[in-house]
């Protein structure tokens, strides 16, 4: 469907497996390009503007790697529960605690994505707010024990169990608390030019 990439060598600037899928859907051939940053910011900066900042890090280090005429997208998701940045646990310890601070509660799920091509850098963001109901211990312990959630900021992947018996609702892309919000990146994409 994206007619206007073709001839276009797209990257995707992540080692998400999620993004991966995702951008799969939207763009069949495309390569992933693994960027290594130092994930560190400005304690002043506000939650969108972490996330946007760290997704134009990775832009900027991937355009090293990449000709001008290519195309690369990064990103960076972070979770956000008053006020607080909740990113990838470090233990399993540290993934029930997040869990426990979710569970019951409403909280924010921010993703900055970045379109560099022709060392032109284009960022937005995607807001979605995602609510859990009280989430026992158990299911907690039993979420944490089986599906290993240290990869995913908040410490959970809304397609998985814990997603599926906890969120009771959702304002805002699904795909973007996945990591990747596709319908926007779609209609970004459209306005690419060779």
């Amino acid at each position: 469907m994206l007619k206007n990439l073709q001839g276009i060598k797209v990257y995707l600037g992540s080692k998400s497996p999620r993004r991966k899928e995702l951008l799969g859907e939207l763009i069949p051939k495309f390569e992933v390009l693994n960027i290594d940053v130092e994930e560190v910011y400005d304690a002043g900066l506000s939650p969108i503007q972490i996330a946007e900042y760290l997704s134009e890090l990775k832009a900027k280090e991937g355009q090293k790697h990449i000709l001008k005429k290519d195309l690369l997208i990064t990103s960076d998701t972070i979770v956000v529960h008053k006020q607080v940045i909740l990113g990838k646990p470090v233990s399993e310890v540290e993934a029930i605690n997040m869990l426990q601070t979710l569970s019951g509660d409403t909280h924010q799920v921010i993703s900055a994505v970045t379109i560099c091509h022709k060392h032109v850098i284009s960022t937005f963001h995607e807001i979605t707010e995602v609510t859990f109901k009280p989430l026992s211990l158990e299911e907690i312990h039993y979420y944490v024990s089986q599906f290993k959630p240290m990869d995913k900021a908040g410490a959970y992947g809304i397609q998985e169990w814990i997603g599926k018996i906890g969120v009771t609702s959702i304002k805002g892309s699904y795909y973007n608390v996945m990591g990747l919000p596709v319908q926007r990146l779609y209609e970004q994409l459209k306005t690419v030019s060779k």
